[in-house]
């Protein structure tokens, strides 16, 4: 038998060893070109700590330089509660400038359950990208979550966002 602790420490260890090639799912250098070209203000929140976050997304420069700002959940002092709780989505729309006046106006892009929650909490809309084996009947019938197979499903208009353009190669 190993402690709690001792169960985060090895899974931890493990993730740290992963995350440097993790692949980015497909569709998201495509929308955040996008998005990014048409000055819609973008973050990141996330429950990773700086260490974890590092590692994810270190190495991806032309990816961060998109963001407005990035939030880290698992070591900003200002995140009270990780996901599930809102609180790393609120944090992350109050640091923009100007600070959306309405959270049913933020989108957020999330592909793990208690990142929905999190959203949802916050009164936030949200496009989830579940794993495949996620019980995504959850949330059926929820207005403000949109279910995708993939990020390439994405349709921006959808959303009072401008449209991709037409005859993109990517589509």
């Amino acid at each position: 038998p190993i402690t709690v602790e001792q169960h985060h420490e090895m899974i931890n260890t493990m993730l740290l060893k992963e995350f440097p090639y993790s692949k980015i799912m497909p569709g998201v250098n495509r929308l955040l070109e996008h998005l990014w070209q048409h000055r819609v203000p973008m973050c990141i929140a996330t429950g990773s700590d700086q260490t974890g976050f590092d590692v994810k997304v270190g190495g991806r420069p032309e990816l961060l330089s998109k963001f407005h700002h990035w939030v880290l959940a698992g070591s900003d002092p200002a995140v009270g509660h990780g996901k599930p709780a809102p609180d790393c989505f609120l944090v992350a729309a109050d640091r923009f400038d100007p600070t959306p006046i309405d959270p049913a106006r933020v989108l957020v892009f999330e592909d793990a359950p208690n990142g929905v929650e999190a959203a949802l909490a916050a009164g936030m809309k949200v496009v989830w990208c579940p794993d495949p084996r996620a019980d995504i009947s959850v949330h059926a019938g929820n207005p403000s979550v949109t279910v995708l197979r993939s990020l390439e499903d994405f349709q921006p208009e959808t959303f009072g966002l401008p449209p991709f353009p037409t005859g993109d190669p990517s589509e």
